[in-house]
C-alpha cells in the first residue's frame, strides 16, 4: 500500500551547496530535503545550472518537426514489432484512444561494445535517434542533457545521504555513469479540440495518469507551468505547485525499499488537462549489479529491514509492474 504522505507542501530548496565545499550549508540543505522527503515528498531543486529554456526550444522542436513515418520508424516494440526495444524510443499517440506521446533515451555510453549490450542483458539498449540531418541538434543536445542530469541527480543524491545520516558519497558506489539504467523521457501532452476518453479517479476526478509510484532512486522533472500534479496525502488528493526555472524532486520505490520507507516513494498522478504541455523526467538509476544494503535511518532502530535486491531486478520487475497496473504509456 502506498505511504499516506502527511502535507502537500513543495519547498523550493537552493542545492548549490552540495556541489561547494562548504559543510555547514550542505547540512543545512540535507536538513531540508530531509523535512521534505517526510513531508510532502516532493521538493523543487533550484540554483541547479541547467539551462530550461534551451531545453523546452530542443523539445518543442522535436516534436513539432517529427513526421508520423519517422514515429513509426522508432516506436518501441509495443508499436512497432520490427524495433526489438522495449525502453528506448518513441511511444505513439493513437488516434481516438491516446493523446499523450514521448520519446525515451537511455545512458549515452551503452554502445555495441559495452559488456551489458553483449550479453544481452535486459533494460540496457544502444539508443536509435531520428535523422541527424533532419534533427542536427537533437541528439546532441540530449547526449550532453543526459550528462548534465546525471551530475545533477548525483548531486542531490549527495544531500539525501546527509539528510540520511551517512557519508555524503555513500550512494556514489552504485551510480557510476558507465553503468547507470537512468532513462530521459521527453513527454508531450497535447492541447486536441477532440481529445481521446480520459479515465476518472474513485474521486470523480478526470486523469491523463492514474496513481503511482515512480520506479526509479529519485526522479528529477522539468514540466512546463500547467498545474497537473496531485500527491495523496492523510488530507486526500492535493495538487502540487508549478515552477518555470526549478526541477521537482522525489524519491522512487528503491529508494523507499532501502531506506523502509522512512524516505517513501510519494503516490502521485496526472490530472487531465487538455493544454499542450511538455513533461520531461530524469529517472535515476543505479547500475544493473547494484546492490544497496538496507538500512534503519535514526529513529527506526529495531525495524526489521527489507531484504536487498540488485538494482537490475528491481527495474525489470518495476516497469513490467508499472506498464500492467497504468498501460503502456
Amino acid at each position: 500500500m502506498p505511504v499516506l504522505m502527511p502535507s502537500a507542501e513543495v519547498p523550493t530548496i537552493d542545492i548549490s551547496p552540495l556541489f561547494g565545499d562548504d559543510p555547514n550549508g550542505k547540512a543545512r540543505v540535507a536538513q531540508e530535503i530531509n523535512k521534505a522527503c517526510r513531508g510532502s515528498g516532493f521538493f523543487y531543486a533550484s540554483h541547479h545550472g541547467v539551462d530550461v529554456k534551451l531545453l523546452q526550444d530542443v523539445v518543442n522542436e522535436f516534436h513539432r518537426t517529427m513526421t508520423d513515418e519517422e514515429k513509426h520508424d522508432l516506436a518501441i516494440n509495443a508499436y512497432n514489432k520490427n524495433n526489438p526495444h522495449v525502453r528506448n524510443g518513441y511511444y505513439k499517440a493513437i488516434k481516438g484512444k491516446k493523446a499523450v506521446e514521448s520519446f525515451c533515451y537511455l545512458n549515452p555510453l551503452f554502445g555495441d561494445d559495452h559488456p551489458m549490450i553483449k550479453s544481452e542483458t535486459p533494460m540496457h539498449e544502444v539508443n536509435i535517434w531520428p535523422d541527424e540531418d533532419r534533427h542536427p541538434r537533437f541528439r546532441p543536445f540530449c547526449e550532453q542533457y543526459y550528462k548534465e542530469m546525471f551530475r545533477l541527480s548525483k548531486g542531490i543524491m549527495r544531500g539525501l545521504a546527509l539528510a540520511l545520516g551517512k557519508p555524503e558519497h555513500f550512494f556514489d558506489a552504485g551510480l557510476g555513469e558507465a553503468d547507470t539504467l537512468s532513462s530521459v523521457s521527453l513527454i508531450r501532452y497535447p492541447y486536441l479540440e477532440d481529445y481521446p476518453p480520459v479515465k476518472t479517479g474513485p474521486d470523480g476526478t478526470k486523469l491523463s495518469f492514474e496513481d503511482h509510484l515512480d520506479v526509479s532512486m529519485i526522479t528529477v522533472l522539468y514540466q512546463t507551468q500547467v498545474q497537473n500534479l496531485q500527491v495523496e496525502t492523510v488530507d486526500g488528493w492535493q495538487d502540487l505547485p508549478t515552477s518555470e526555472e526549478n526541477f521537482l524532486v522525489n524519491c522512487g520505490t528503491y529508494m523507499g525499499h532501502i531506506t523502509n520507507d522512512y524516505f517513501p516513494a510519494p503516490n502521485h498522478r496526472v490530472k487531465f488537462v487538455n493544454a499542450e504541455r511538455l513533461s520531461l523526467p530524469f529517472f535515476l538509476n543505479a547500475g544493473h549489479n547494484s546492490v544497496i544494503e538496507p538500512f534503519a535511518p535514526e529513529g527506526m532502530d529495531g525495524k526489521k529491514l527489507n531484504p536487498p535486491v540488485s538494482y537490475g531486478e528491481y527495474l525489470q520487475h518495476g516497469l513490467r509492474a508499472l506498464i500492467v497496473k497504468n498501460g503502456q504509456t
